[in-house]
């Protein structure tokens, strides 16, 4: 079984002749110093730690597990050796604020070191991702005083961090929820209560776990607008910043899963633990979301890093498995990436990671832009893109890995349904990233319902008027023809679907029929504008290394069996909602 290979040769590509990332960082105060140089030194030592220590990890994780004894949870082995050296090596800081001890590094080399974490060992990826999620949430919504707490021992790594939304009745209406926050007269709070799927809730790392949790003031109005937020510690905290007594809460189980064994995914009970707000009474929400909505882009990110690691292993065994004639029948035994079918398998999980890694890079690169840029009107465009794009990240990067984690297996044949080969468990670990942090129908609603009427409407053709510029540009490039003359198509077609809901937007059934379909030509359509950027790029510049040197046939076959999609999702959005609702329920 080949090993994973980070791919740090395309990130760098990316970087330094797709987006122009030295250019970016040079208009960004604070980050005039980074460029691709110092960048391909960072990603080269995050891609040697995930190969070389976590990688090593996840067959064995995942048949191990994470186990809950006597109320404790034991990770597997090497978990916590593992987590203490990422933590030491400081990639638990990487982007994390200067003031309490992180490197403040750019978020898109945040971005791809969680692709490469993410291909190496998904499990053990999202306890630094959920505790960097925390960290966003506390970073911009506590106070002072909590924020001088517990922000420079979790940036470190000492301390990690989880999130308790959901309770049993409870899901995706957060409104639902029932746990309890009564105050103490001191500023502090007595949190009772029962939340599941809690990822690192529990763990065998030593130092603190920071539970943000979502309850109810005993004042509270029904629904959404009566939930807070509560930053509630597994060790109470000194004075002195040292650890005190425990908080009587824990994990009452551990879920047992389809995938992602290796991450103690635990069902928490909150037993009158002393918590602290984090922002306004009953404004919880907002302030989750800002945690919510990090996370979002980081679990796209782990579906693009499943997909990577699935379709690098099934390329390795197509080049090594002999089986079949070849085409012209001189050959009797060949490797099956001779195949047709086995390469259009192959392509199409190429493709499909290729473009979404590009895609994450252009909306980290907003995502710095609009945390630094001096121009206030410039911060604001691109938080308006980063916005756009976040549902659409979630749900298409995660589709994307869990299909391409399925053909990939799929090119093992019997091999990839058998457990010693390794790939079964990609397509059981890909699972769960499109339903947890929202569905992905969830995201689909978020995006045809809630922005898509964003800036009046126009925030949309915004993001269009950027790729037809391009489009426009790579014009004149000798062998970008189909791609570019594709992609326009695509573009057509996702602008007429985008008309047909804005003018729909007071029928909400509209956009509940639309919404999956719709996120699926965006994403086809923003993957084929990358596949544009990148095939100008590979024609054009200096670079002619192998790997870059094919992108061009790589476009062209994006253009000629992917893109053609969009026919179909453009006809599914305006086919409207007559046809799904015309049933009644209970004859279904």
């Amino acid at each position: 079984m080949a090993s994973y290979t980070p791919p740090v040769e395309d990130m760098v590509f990316l970087l330094s002749e797709v987006f122009d990332f030295d250019g970016r960082m040079a208009e960004l105060p604070g980050f005039e110093e980074i460029n691709s140089e110092l960048a391909a030194t960072v990603l080269e030592e995050a891609g040697k730690f995930a190969a070389g220590v976590l990688e090593p990890l996840n067959r064995s994780g995942d048949e191990e597990g994470s186990r809950l004894i006597d109320g404790k949870v034991v990770t597997p082995k090497g978990f916590k050796e593992a987590y203490r050296a990422f933590a030491d090596a400081g990639w638990c800081g990487l982007s994390g604020d200067p003031e309490y001890g992180g490197q403040g590094l750019p978020r898109t080399l945040q971005i791809l070191t969680d692709e490469m974490v993410s291909s190496a060992n998904l499990s053990f990826g999202l306890f630094p991702g959920l505790t960097r999620g925390a960290v966003e949430a506390i970073g911009h919504h506590a106070s002072d005083e909590l924020k001088a707490t517990y922000l420079p021992k979790m940036i470190s790594g000492e301390w990690t961090g989880a999130m308790a939304l959901t309770e049993s009745n409870a899901g995706t209406d957060l409104g639902l929820l029932t746990t309890r926050a009564e105050p103490q007269g001191d500023g502090s709070y007595h949190i009772t209560g029962t939340k599941i799927f809690i990822s690192s809730g529990e763990q065998d790392f030593g130092g603190n776990i920071i539970h943000l949790v979502l309850a109810r003031l005993p004042d509270a109005p029904k629904g959404v607008k009566g939930i807070s937020l509560f930053l509630v510690p597994k060790f109470l905290v000194n004075a002195d910043g040292s650890l005190g007594a425990r908080n009587p809460m824990g994990p009452g189980a551990l879920e047992h899963k389809m995938g992602i064994h290796a991450q103690p995914t635990c069902v928490m009970n909150y037993d009158g633990a002393t918590g602290w707000l984090v922002g306004e009474p009953n404004r919880g929400l907002a302030a989750m979301f800002t945690m919510m909505n990090a996370e979002r882009l980081f679990v796209g990110i782990e579906g693009l890093g499943v997909g990577e690691a699935a379709c690098q292993k099934a390329t390795a065994y197509a080049k090594e498995r002999l089986q079949g004639r070849s085409l012209d029948g001189a050959r009797p035994l060949v490797p099956i990436i001779e195949h047709p079918d086995v390469r259009k398998m192959l392509l199409t999980g190429r493709v499909l990671c290729d473009g979404a890694r590009a895609l994450s890079v252009w909306t980290a690169l907003q995502m710095d832009k609009a945390g630094r840029h001096p121009d206030k009107a410039e911060r604001l465009a691109a938080d308006g893109f980063v916005a756009l794009l976040t549902p659409v990240v979630k749900a298409a990067f995660t589709d994307f890995g869990f299909e391409t984690a399925v053909i990939s297996q799929q090119v093992f044949g019997g091999h990839g349904y058998i457990r010693e080969w390794g790939m079964e468990q990609f397509v059981r670990d890909a699972r769960i990233t499109q339903i947890y942090e929202g569905t992905n129908g969830v995201q689909a609603m978020d995006l045809a319902g809630r922005k898509l009427p964003m800036e009046g409407g126009e925030l949309a053709p915004r993001f269009f008027a950027a790729i037809k510029a391009d489009l426009e540009a790579a014009k004149g490039v000798a062998g970008a023809e189909t791609i570019v003359a594709e992609t326009a198509k695509a573009l057509i077609r996702l602008e007429n679907a985008t008309a047909y809901l804005l003018a729909r937007t007071a029928d909400p059934a509209e956009a509940g029929a639309a919404a999956t379909d719709y996120l699926r030509l965006f994403a086809l359509t923003a993957l084929g504008w990358c596949w544009t950027k990148m095939a100008v790029a590979a024609l054009t510049g200096t670079d002619r290394a192998p790997a870059l040197a094919r992108k061009p046939a790589l476009a062209e076959f994006f253009a000629a069996r992917i893109l053609p999609q969009t026919l179909a999702l453009e006809a599914s959005v305006l086919a409207g909602p007559k046809t799904l609702m015309a049933l009644e329920a209970d004859v279904i």
